[in-house]
């Protein structure tokens, strides 16, 4: 470990030979492709499409789905993952969240046999790509409370309704929509790409994450084949245990971001000079290198524990609020201290730290919010629900 590096207290002594494999291939790939074009993309708020068949090569799509032309990878060697393409940037990041996690694990969990043959190897290789459409221009956090409609008729069902915020939605192949059946009951329905009746549009005015799209959605009449409808998706709490399964890879990405940004202020301040010294030098810089460090190392320890206990079957809901929550709100604070390091040039896209202040915004709110997830943590350790007021069941 160099004196400057962020591994300070040598995680990487933790990690799996093919985790670090993983990881190194991930970052070089992201130092070689990504971090000298993403800031034009940015700015521009378009989307790299020239990536797409570069990121495919990297054989890392499905993350750790078993099969299907996926890697299976551990949980740890994903969360790497997701870190170094956030430490990169925070829209490729989404692009490959939204695709290999979101809807590519809606289809593993859910789909039956036939479903995973039929979509999961496509995506693997990127020839196809995936979108998760589950919020409402009225239901975000209360997502359960979503009024897109599916009623079957024939050998098909019938999808009408609205959907906001959607990564990928304009772009993907397979849009797996959730929507409300006739019996009060939540599915998923694989919408395909040029489907009559389903309408994307590009959001635009984004201060965040301005390089990946997300999209407003309009259902009308979308006719979906009854074997589009994830088989073993029975109730919103099949599309809760998804999002349980995934989230804690945004403690990753968080971890991501503020690591990148650390990494940038440090070598601003041991370049920049005023008044005559490196500014590396003054305590008061010096005070936020150090504690921005801490912190960081905090989050390390932390992802790694929670992807091992992912990778033994034992992480719970609660610990992957947990995780978002803190990593979120320390992610937060620590790029808005490189921000300060950096002085003008930290609001200058060109020196990056802008573009991962931006788009922390966005990884604080989305995936459930800081005050959401609190909630849900503090539903585990009292026994008490503050969001509905009941108490939930014990199982």
């Amino acid at each position: 470990m160099s004196e400057s590096s962020p591994d300070f207290y040598d995680l990487e002594e933790l990690l799996e030979p093919e985790e670090i494999e993983i990881r190194d291939r991930v970052r070089a790939f992201c130092e070689k492709e990504v971090t000298p074009r993403i800031n034009d993309y940015w700015e521009r708020a378009e989307f790299p499409f020239e990536l797409v068949p570069k990121l495919a090569e990297l054989g890392i799509a499905g993350g750790t789905i078993e099969g299907y032309g996926c890697p299976g990878m551990s949980n740890v060697a994903a969360g790497l993952v997701a870190a170094e393409f956030a430490r990169a940037d925070g829209s490729v990041g989404t692009f490959n969240g939204v695709h290999s996690f979101l809807a590519m694990q809606s289809i593993a969990m859910l789909g039956d046999e036939e479903q995973r043959e039929r979509w999961l190897p496509a995506m693997a290789r990127m020839e196809r790509i995936g979108a998760f459409g589950l919020t409402e221009p009225a239901h975000g956090s209360d997502a359960v409370g979503l009024e897109t409609s599916a009623r079957r008729d024939g050998d098909s069902y019938v999808l009408n309704g609205q959907k906001k915020w959607i990564g990928n939605g304009t772009i993907a192949d397979h849009v797996i929509i959730w929507a409300r059946g006739e019996d009060g009951a939540v599915g998923g329905y694989v919408v395909d790409k040029g489907t009559p009746g389903y309408e994307a549009r590009v959001m635009t005015g984004k201060t965040a994450l301005r390089a990946v799209w997300q999209a407003e959605i309009t259902l009308h009449d979308v006719r979906v084949p009854a074997q589009n409808r994830l088989a073993n998706c029975r109730s919103f709490k099949d599309v809760s245990l998804v999002l349980d399964r995934t989230r804690y890879t945004v403690a990753w990405r968080a971890l991501g971001l503020a690591t990148a940004s650390y990494e940038l202020a440090l070598a601003h301040a041991l370049r920049r000079e005023q008044f005559g010294s490196p500014i590396a030098g003054y305590q008061l810089v010096q005070d936020k290198l150090a504690r921005m460090l801490a912190e960081i190392t905090a989050m390390q320890l932390m992802c790694w524990r929670l992807s091992k206990l992912a990778d033994a079957g034992r992480m719970t809901a609660a610990m992957a609020s947990l995780a978002k929550m803190n990593h979120a709100a320390k992610a937060r604070a620590i790029v808005a201290d490189a921000r300060d390091i950096l002085g003008g040039d930290g609001i200058l896209v060109d020196h990056h730290v802008a573009r991962h202040h931006a788009d922390m915004e966005a990884v604080f709110t989305f995936e459930g919010t800081d005050s959401v997830q609190a909630l849900i943590v503090g539903r585990e350790i009292t026994g008490l629900s503050a969001i509905s007021g009941r108490r939930p069941e014990r199982r």
